[in-house]
Formats: structure tokens, sequence, C-alpha cells
């Protein structure tokens, strides 16, 4: 200390100092989401100059009032603190800090933290030179925005949002001295971690705050008795599997990034927060019947990604399972089936008989024991009976069903072996919920998107998304069967469990016949959303089916989700086409075997 202080009175008066280092910053992408809310940042760890003109006086004044006092007085470093710290240091034996705002912004920008003589004298001579280069304002802004505080967020920014979940100019006079506690031990002061402790400190921040006259003591009586939320994840923390998967897309799409952007995206954050929140609750409530993960994708009519969670920890276990998770689809791939039954000629109310059947060798089992006999297919939907299922796709052709699934939006490779018709294709979550869009849009296929636009910080459009021309997938009265179908599955059907009064909801479920895997896949008009629960380890759950922890999830997600983003009543599609007639002749007689000519529809 005594040499520090030596070297602090040579640095007032020096002439030449060492050249200060060029201070550099790495590029930054903001991912906001459709409402322009910061989902997610990847990119240099630190974000622009805080700017100060936006926040509270009370904001930037909380951390000067606890971390540096004088710091409008001194000129990078404090020679009063030094020399109260050195009178601490030799009465009672421990090392005081005294380093101003200015040195730590020094040591952020240049220095590593190692605690030597060398060291800190440069970063004084560092600090004496920052002071000499910028305003009081540019070093606070700079100090803000570099300054660490726990639980990955750098910066006021990022703590703002990672503890209150909201921007720092909606800071509190509280949750401003709350912050500024964190700085003297990240880990001792989170709030989140060590809220006791945190309010300790925060006490101590509020009073230096009144000696200072930053606030009253008015202000400070009414902050203590405030409670902020303090959030004990990051309120964002599912959105970072989406942030993820639109990483790779931004880049390609813009190359290099040599500047700050900003990518507008299709998410709902409030909504992509329930999901998360649906799938971690209902997981944690199964996990003694195996249930160790899930994964939720809700699309609009469009193919707009709302919501997106690969997992119930993305800070453990950061694989997106809604993506990159391919596993079997059970019996939430018989609406293929179905469908190619319906366009081949069949409806609802054909019946069947649920009894024994075997194809090519292999005989399909249902989940309850006992054969129903003679059913609708309507009925065979609804309680996913599989010896129907199995028998309906050999009738149809296994290979008319995988080209159904590929043109509703499946594009992982389909097996066409007799068990295709249970589900043994390994698919997405993505996939499944791209292929279910267009039984609740009106019969169009959509392709899952998560970018609307890419700018710079400044504004310039570097990527729009165009919406292409609408393709019609699914023809009625085929898509009207569909839907007619998969209503009574909800109403009746394995799927009651996922029913919300008041709305007009159809679905189907999902188990393999291991329990390795449970889906459930529901839509209403315009939204549609897939669940997916199982182990990483791809081993069975203990009898957890599409009926139970998806249903569940699914459920208690969409009863928020249903009143946040737009839906409706499932919308028809298009009108049937007229029926072919043959036009009258006239003329010369044609011969006998000649084929009518048909009309054009009207």
């Amino acid at each position: 200390m005594l040499a520090l202080f030596a070297a602090a009175t040579f640095s007032l008066s020096a002439p030449d100092l060492p050249r200060l280092p060029p201070i550099t910053r790495e590029a930054q992408i903001t991912y906001v989401d459709r409402a322009g809310a910061v989902i997610g940042v990847r990119g240099g760890r630190f974000a622009p100059p805080v700017d100060l003109a936006k926040l509270p006086a009370y904001v930037p004044a909380a951390f000067v009032s606890i971390e540096d006092r004088r710091f409008y007085e001194h000129s990078g470093f404090d020679p009063v603190g030094m020399a109260r710290a050195l009178v601490a240091d030799l009465s009672s034996g421990k090392s005081q800090g005294a380093s101003t705002i200015t040195q730590q912004l020094a040591r952020n920008l240049y220095l590593t933290a190692d605690q030597t003589i060398e060291r800190k004298a440069t970063e004084l001579m560092y600090a004496v030179q920052l002071e000499r280069t910028y305003s009081k304002k540019q070093i606070l802004a700079l100090y803000l925005s570099r300054v660490y505080f726990g639980e990955g967020a750098y910066g006021l920014e990022a703590a703002s949002q990672r503890f209150f979940n909201k921007p720092a100019s909606k800071l509190t006079v509280r949750e401003a001295a709350t912050l500024a506690g964190i700085l003297k031990s990240p880990t001792h002061y989170d709030p989140a971690d060590q809220p006791e402790k945190s309010a300790e400190r925060t006490k101590l921040v509020l009073a230096a705050m009144v000696e200072s006259g930053a606030i009253s003591a008015a202000e400070r009586d009414r902050a203590l008795a405030a409670t902020p939320k303090v959030w004990k994840t990051a309120p964002t923390a599912p959105a970072q599997y989406f942030v993820d998967w639109l990483d790779g897309q931004t880049r390609q799409a813009v190359g290099a990034v040599r500047q700050d952007l900003i990518v507008e995206t299709t998410l709902d954050l409030p909504t992509e927060i329930a999901a998360g929140d649906a799938a971690k609750a209902v997981s944690i409530r199964f996990a003694k019947q195996g249930v160790s993960q899930a994964a939720v994708v809700t699309l609009d009519g469009s193919g707009r990604v709302r919501a997106m969670v690969g997992g119930v920890d993305y800070a453990k276990a950061p694989y997106n399972r809604a993506v990159d998770a391919h596993r079997q689809a059970g019996s939430a791939w018989k609406p293929f089936v179905y469908l190619t039954a319906m366009e081949a000629g069949r409806t609802p109310d054909v019946q069947v008989v649920d009894e024994p059947v075997t194809i090519n060798g292999w005989s399909p089992r249902n989940f309850e024991p006992e054969f129903l006999g003679p059913i609708t297919l309507e009925q065979a939907l609804a309680h996913s009976i599989n010896t129907v299922a199995a028998r309906l796709a050999d009738e149809v052709g296994r290979e008319n069903v995988a080209a159904t699934a590929r043109r509703l939006g499946i594009v992982s490779t389909v097996n066409t072996d007799p068990a295709m018709a249970l589900g043994t294709t390994l698919v997405s979550p993505l996939e499944m919920a791209q292929a279910y869009d267009a039984f609740g849009n009106g019969g169009y296929r959509v392709a899952a998107y998560g970018i609307e636009r890419i700018r710079t910080a400044g504004g310039q459009v570097l990527f729009q998304r165009r919406a292409p021309a609408p393709a019609q997938a699914i023809l009625n009265p085929p898509l009207g069967e569909m839907q007619r179908m998969m209503r009574t599955v909800m109403a009746s059907g394995t799927g009651t469990h996922a029913a919300i009064p008041g709305y007009d909801l159809a679905g189907k479920t999902g188990t393999t016949s291991d329990y390795k895997d449970a889906w459930f896949c529901g839509y209403t008009g315009g939204l549609v959303t897939v669940v997916w629960t199982g182990r990483d380890d791809a081993t069975p759950m203990k009898r957890i089916t599409g009926a139970t922890a998806p249903s569940e999830i699914w459920r208690s997600y969409m009863v928020q989700a249903l009143k946040r983003l737009p839906n409706g009543p499932i919308p028809p599609g298009p009108p049937p086409p007229l029926p072919v007639t043959p036009t009258p002749i006239t003329g010369p007689a044609a011969p006998a075997d000649a084929a009518p000519q048909p009309t054009a529809p009207a």
C-alpha cells in the first residue's frame, strides 16, 4: 500500500504516462421477441456503454455512493481513500480496498485481477490516463457496461434483465441499490441465491445514498419498505434454446458480424415463460415415473414460432430437444395414416373391426388387452386402436402414408415397414408442429421460422423475411373429416385430459410401446402446440402415456397461451371441388368408346 501511495503521488504530476491501449469490444447480436423485449444476446460479453441519460439519476448514484463516493472529485484515484485504507491496513493488519471506479474500469479494460504491486501500479497509471482522456460521464457509462454482477451478467442492463426482468431504465431505488450492492462480491451478495445477505448489503447502499445526497431519508424508507421481485432463475432462460436455434441462421444470413445487430424474432416471451414453467413443473411432478425431460413447440397458423422449449433446464442441459432430438412419434403419427385413408375415399363413419391382425409376420397389440370388435374409424382414432391403424396403413399403402407426412412437413426419413403406422419413424417436435399446423390453419403447409428481420443498431435492415405463397396441403372433404375425428379425440378419446372448455380444440396423443416417448399434439384455429416427454438416455419411463404428462403440460401451458396469442375456431379449409360432369356432345357423333370431355369447374 505504501508503494502504491507513492506511485499515486507521483502520477499526479507526471506529464508522460503509458499510452492507453485501444478499447476493444466484440460486436453483439441482440435477439428480441415480437414485442421488442430482449430474449438473449450472443457474441461478445460486453454491451455498448450505458446511456446515462436514459437512467433515473438514482441508478448511477447508487454505484457512485457505495463504490466511489468521491468519484466526481478525484483524478482517477482517491488519495483520501488510499490514506484511509493505509491507516486501516496498519491498525488491523487486513487489506482494505481503495480502488476507484476509474481504477476498476482500467483493470476491466486492460489488466488481469492479479494481486501484484506491478499490476496495481499500472492500473493506477491507466486510471489517470482515462481521466485525462474521457469525461466522468463517459467513464461511468463504460464502467457500468463492463462490471460483472454474477450469474453470467456483464453490465448493468444484463443484470437488470437477469434479476428483475426489466430494462435498467425501469429500475426502482431499491432495485438499483440491490444491484450496486452485488459488486463487492457477486457470489456473496447474489439477490437470487443469498437474499438475506443481499438485503443487508442493500441497506448499506441506501444509507450511503442518503449520506451522499443521492436520495432523501424518506426515499430510503420507502425503498426499504418495497419488496421487489427477484427472479431465482433468468426469466429468459427457456428462450435460450430458441436463440441458439436462430444464431446460426442469423450468421448465415448476414455473414461476418462486424457491428451490433438486432434480430427481431417471432417469439412471444410471456408465452415462452409459461411453456417453460409448465414443462418444468409437470416434469418434476412425474419424475418418480421416469420423466426427466420435456420439449414444447408452439406455431401460429403461418409457421411463426411463438414458443420453443428444448428442455426443463437450459443452464444444466442446453441441448435443444425441440429441434435436434429425434424420437419415435408413437400414436401421434396416426393422423397421417387416417388422412391418407380419407383421401383414398374412406370416411369417419366407415365400419372396421378391432381384432387380432398379422401383417408380414408382425402382430400389433393395443394398449388395452381387450378387442372392441366392430367400431368406426372415428372411434378407432379417438381411442388410438393400433390394430385398425396398422391394417389401414397396409390397405392404403405405407408409401402413400409416408408421402402424406412429407407433404405436411415431416422432413426426416420415413420408414415404411408395417410398424410405421404406429409411429416408429423418428421425428423432432418441431417437425410434428409443422405437420399438425396444416390441420389447424385451413390445410396449408408451413415452414417453421423464427426470424422476421435483422437490422443494425442504427436501423439499417440487413434481412427481411418475405412470406412465400401459401401452398394447400390438405383439401376437403378429408380436411374436415380429420378435424372432426381429432376433435373427438379430445372430447371423448385419449385426449380428454388436455381439453380446455370454451375453445375449439383437436389433437392426438402419442405413446411408444416401450414408454420411451410420450407426446401430445393439439391445435385450435391458427395455433398448434406439440409436447414431448421422455429421457435423454432413451430408457423407458414408467407407464407414461401421451394422456398423462404431455397432456398436462399442454393444458397447463395452453390455458395461458390461448389468452395471449391470436386464435379462433378451427377453419374449415377450402370448399370441396365441384363434381365433374360430362359435356354434351354436339356435331358429328363421337365413337362409342370415346372418353367424355369434362367441363371446367365454375
